[in-house]
């Protein structure tokens, strides 16, 4: 080999190997992979390669910190002490304005919304939410029903009854003469005349999404009820996740006897999992990442 063929192919090499520190993909995409072994073996490459744990975890890591301080960094407060609690945010092109309360989980804006919210707004092209037919469970305070609204999709955000003010107010401030879809508000207790309010034959949603619906509360079998019940064979479910307590995160597993589970994206700093879940066999796509 020439010296200048020599030089060029160690540029080359130098290169593909700086483009693939910076692109290290996730535990997902890992043919082999234990904590207590020293190396991964990455499989989505033309060739298996051996990368050392320690590096991978630290790349990990630095991910995830990245795009925790994007998703954080699209939220803001007001300047002043105003006389009725709210939060801000930055999503779809839009300044969103949430109010809130102290004295409820549903009525505040968890960190799994901001986490969903983002994934909507990063992958509008793979997850193209125009015209699509959205339904919210535990909407809450509605910042995941706003950003889809706001993104084309045809909104139903779903909760309490004693939530359905708050979440109808901030729906109603923040998506009117804004949307191509005037977003609807609707009461659903989970589990409660699915059928009379949310009937099989006329009701087709393309998407379901939840985000922090499982905690520590007594109603987890009538939530599955609802997934089960309101997801068609081609329904998409993006749900994100908090991981707390073991009786909470066992719901995991009885989910996936009835749908198809797959991890979109972790976020170790946050305890948080996006899904995306289809019915049992109907999943196709492989799972999207998330993008800073």
């Amino acid at each position: 080999m020439l010296a200048s063929e020599q030089a060029s192919a160690c540029e080359r090499n130098h290169r593909a190997n700086k483009d693939f520190s910076l692109r290290l993909p996730s535990l997902e995409s890992c043919s082999t992979f234990s904590p207590t072994k020293s190396s991964v073996i990455l499989k989505d490459i033309k060739w298996k390669i051996r990368v050392p744990f320690a590096v991978w975890k630290l790349v990990g890591e630095k991910e995830d910190e990245q795009i925790v301080a994007e998703i954080m960094r699209r939220r803001f407060f007001p300047a002043f002490i105003t006389y009725k609690a709210w939060e801000g945010f930055h999503f779809a092109g839009h300044e969103i304005r949430i109010t809130e309360a102290t004295d409820c989980y549903g009525a505040v804006v968890w960190p799994s919304a901001l986490v969903l919210c983002y994934f909507l707004e990063t992958n509008s092209k793979k997850y193209n939410l125009v015209d699509k037919n959205v339904i919210e469970i535990g909407a809450g305070t509605g910042l995941v029903s706003i950003v889809a609204s706001l993104l084309g999709a045809l909104v139903t955000a779903t909760d309490l009854p004693e939530l359905l003010g708050n979440l109808q107010h901030n729906i109603l401030q923040n998506t009117k003469l804004k949307c191509k879809h005037k977003p609807h508000v609707k009461e659903l207790s989970w589990g409660i005349d699915l059928e009379k309010n949310f009937p099989r034959s006329s009701c087709h949603f393309d998407y379901i999404m939840a985000a922090d619906v499982v905690y520590n509360h007594p109603f987890l079998d009538e939530l599955l009820l609802t997934f089960d019940h309101l997801c068609k064979n081609d329904t998409v479910i993006l749900w994100a996740m908090k991981f707390r307590l073991d009786k909470e995160n066992q719901f995991v597993g009885r989910f996936q006897a009835l749908f198809d589970l797959e991890v979109i994206s972790n976020f170790p700093s946050l305890n948080i999992t996006l899904y995306k879940a289809m019915r049992k066999g109907r999943m196709k796509a492989r799972p999207s990442k998330l993008m800073v």
